[in-house]
């Protein structure tokens, strides 16, 4: 058995266990809540600190969901970065890739990126990524590159796909 497989049979038995406590502290949101603390503790460097509360909202609920209903164990990878923190991948990725055009098809710079606003998701597992591709639109998350599964946004209706973030027209505000 591997380790994430024992991981996730870890934090599927702490929700029960921590489902009685739950419903205690918040009745009407008990399993919300337990699964968000069985999360916690299974994706422990996870933040979800800076997200746009929408966003947040919108992440936990589809990862309750997620869990509850399908089993399926939703992390977050990366979330809301600083303008500094952003602007650091992006040069890093144009001195990978040789030019800010080659960068851009997996980075933006921070004026058009939605991790800076913290709308944007990067989530794992990659089960976890097709779970929120299939059901993420009734929580008004949607994957928007074709080159990057894992990465999703909050929009209030579903954006234009495009093949890399590159492709996307220039935006002020996600």
């Amino acid at each position: 058995m591997t380790r994430t497989t024992l991981l996730e049979i870890a934090a599927k038995a702490l929700a029960r266990l921590f489902l009685p406590a739950a419903a205690v502290r918040h009745p009407r949101r008990g399993r919300h809540h337990a699964a968000q603390w069985a999360l916690g503790l299974r994706f422990p460097r996870e933040c979800l600190d800076g997200l746009h509360p929408h966003t947040r909202a919108a992440f936990e609920a589809a990862r309750a969901e997620a869990f509850w209903r399908d089993g399926q164990l939703i992390g977050l990878t990366s979330g809301h970065r600083d303008a500094a923190e952003q602007y650091r991948l992006y040069t890093e990725a144009v001195r990978a890739a040789g030019s800010h055009q080659a960068a851009r098809h997996w980075v933006l710079p921070p004026s058009e990126s939605c991790h800076v606003q913290g709308t944007a998701l990067d989530v794992r597992p990659s089960e976890g990524a097709a779970w929120l591709e299939r059901h993420g639109d009734r929580f008004h998350l949607y994957s928007r590159y074709d080159n990057e599964p894992w990465h999703f946004e909050l929009w209030p209706a579903r954006p234009a796909r495009q093949p890399h973030p590159g492709a996307a027209p220039l935006r002020r505000s996600c």
